[in-house]
């Protein structure tokens, strides 16, 4: 814990997962989303949200906006140009030039000497290898004209919880680190390693290995999470059948596999564009080891998840509930929803799992910012 409250000011906030995983020991200066679901999400699950919370383009803002000077800056900057499933346009694309707009208030704050400490910036992992890595080095140059040394760890929510998501977490500072915050970890991924290695000398310089150990491991599996079978709406046998045909033969040997035996099994399937000779079919694709895929919205070039369950050589589907997806992220059952289902996937879709955030503010944010002692070393000493 904290020994005092450290203030955040939260870019493109969504339903405030961030500020849900940073917890109590933190305080939120300023919040703004441009989407009008995701801030209603906001306002509906923070009291104190019209006190600082600002719906609209970041564009539309000025430092005289943000109150004070905050310890951090949380950014999860609109990712659909950097993704896979988008057309890779980098920082030059429409929804993640977001970020400069977002930069050019960190600016603004520099030149009135009230720049934030450190700066979280979290993305899909294609920012490391967008245009070749020079977005990424170009991201890192902004940090540097800034006066910010920074590092990054691609952290897969998957260590946290029943869903694959992984996510590249570039953690900038104005202030020297600890010794004890520099040093190995199992998240400096041959993408990390390979992105660090690309920057000119100027920024290398500037390089920090941010020492994370990794988290305990996960005690939950996707069947933990879903509804009771009763309390859900299954899809008929028709559209069942729809989805199996669109399997590919792997996929359906798999799932017949399980029929055999019998015994219940629970997966997540998924529909996916792939190209087979030549050409471009829609796939579903089924897992059976625990973990969802990863939650998408519409607009981030993926259908809507699916529940399979296999059970006494009978194979029923349908499709994943916001509830579910909600607890994908790690939100608790409390945290009041859009009552739309597709409002509700995009606020849980578009948004950073909360127990990576509180991970993270344990092992480096407030070691960094507050001198405590990183959790995992508190765990030891004890």
């Amino acid at each position: 814990m904290t020994s005092a409250a450290l203030s955040f000011y939260e870019f493109f906030a969504g339903g405030g997962m961030a500020r849900l995983g940073l917890g109590e020991g933190w305080t939120c200066a300023f919040a703004n989303d441009f989407d009008p679901a995701k801030a209603a999400a906001y306002r509906a699950n923070f009291a104190d949200s019209a006190d600082h919370l600002r719906e609209g383009d970041v564009w539309e803002l000025s430092a005289a906006d943000l109150a004070g000077r905050a310890d951090l800056a949380w950014a999860s900057s609109p990712c659909q140009d950097f993704s896979l499933a988008g057309a890779r346009a980098g920082l030059a694309g429409g929804r993640s030039s977001a970020f400069f707009g977002f930069w050019r208030l960190i600016e603004g704050l520099n030149a009135e000497g009230r720049a934030p400490r450190a700066i979280v910036i979290e993305n899909v992992a294609g920012l490391l290898t967008s245009h070749q890595g020079r977005d990424f080095a170009a991201l890192g140059q902004a940090l540097a004209d800034q006066g910010y040394s920074f590092g990054a760890l691609e952290i897969d929510a998957a260590r946290f919880l029943p869903q694959s998501r992984p996510r590249v977490f570039v953690i900038a500072t104005r202030e020297a680190p600890p010794p004890h915050l520099i040093g190995p970890s199992p998240f400096h991924t041959r993408a990390i390693q390979a992105a660090a290695a690309a920057l000119p000398a100027d920024l290398a310089a500037r390089w920090l290995w941010w020492a994370a150990p990794p988290p305990l491991p996960r005690n939950t599996d996707l069947a933990a999470l879903l509804e009771p079978d009763e309390a859900v709406a299954w899809h008929s046998p028709e559209r069942t059948a729809r989805w199996l045909d669109l399997m590919a033969p792997l996929h359906r040997a798999r799932l017949e596999a399980l029929q055999a035996r019998g015994e219940r099994a629970v997966g997540a399937v998924f529909r996916r564009m792939r190209t087979e000779t030549g050409q471009r079919v829609q796939r579903a694709e089924a897992r059976f080891d625990g973990l969802a895929g990863c939650l998408r919205t519409p607009r981030g070039g993926s259908s809507r998840q699916a529940i399979v369950l296999v059970e006494a050589g009978q194979v029923r589907t349908r499709l994943l509930t916001p509830r579910e997806a909600a607890r994908l992220m790690g939100l608790p059952d409390t945290y009041r929803l859009p009552k739309a289902a597709t409002s509700a996937l995009h606020v849980a879709g578009d948004g950073v799992a909360v127990p990576a955030v509180r991970w993270l503010a344990q092992e480096i944010l407030e070691p960094l910012l507050s001198g405590a002692v990183p959790a995992s070393r508190a765990a030891a000493a004890s």
